[in-house]
Order: C-alpha cells, then structure tokens, then sequence
C-alpha cells in the first residue's frame, strides 16, 4: 500500500516531467508562461510535501502561500509582455522572434 507521502512523491515527479516536457517542445510565449506556472506550482507541492516531512507544515504553507503570490505577479507581468510583443511583432513564436532584426 502506498502512502500519501509516496503518491504526492509520484505526483511532483509526474507534474516536474510534464512541465519540462513542455518547456521543451514549446515555442509560443504564452504557452511557456503556462508551463513555467506549472513548473513552479510543482516546486510549491515539493516544498509542503518537504514540511510534512520535516514536521513543519506551518511554515512551509506560510513559504508556499508566499510563492505563489510572488509567481501570480510574475505570471502576469510576462502575460503582458507576450501581448505587447503579439502587438508589435505579429506573432508569439520564438523562433520568428529571434530571426527578428533591429
């Protein structure tokens, strides 16, 4: 029988593989925000998962309370970039953006 710390173990294995997966093979702006919110959001699950272990749960929820308000603001701050950059350019793919002179 498996328990809850193995499954959530599988599960920030699970969601870290999917999420680098993605950083990988995508190329559109927006796409990687999403992905890199996943990304963090494992790290959040790996750091409460860390304080269950450790036996400070208050302090790790405190910590990941504190990340993902940090990483909403960054979320959207690089929303807005990619609009602005859809706006000016005509396109969200990396590769388009980096043949870009000027």
């Amino acid at each position: 029988m498996l328990l809850p710390i193995k499954i959530a173990l599988f599960a920030i294995l699970g969601l870290l593989g999917v999420s680098l997966y993605g950083l990988l093979v995508t190329r559109n702006l927006i796409k990687i925000v999403l992905v890199l919110q996943l990304l963090v959001k494992t790290a959040v699950l790996a750091l409460v998962v860390a304080g269950k272990v450790n036996g400070q749960i208050n302090l790790s929820q405190s910590l990941a309370a504190t990340v993902i308000v940090a990483d909403t603001v960054v979320a959207v701050i690089g929303l807005a970039l990619a609009v602005q950059v859809q706006r000016r350019c005509g396109t969200l793919d990396l590769q388009q953006l980096a043949s870009l002179k000027g």
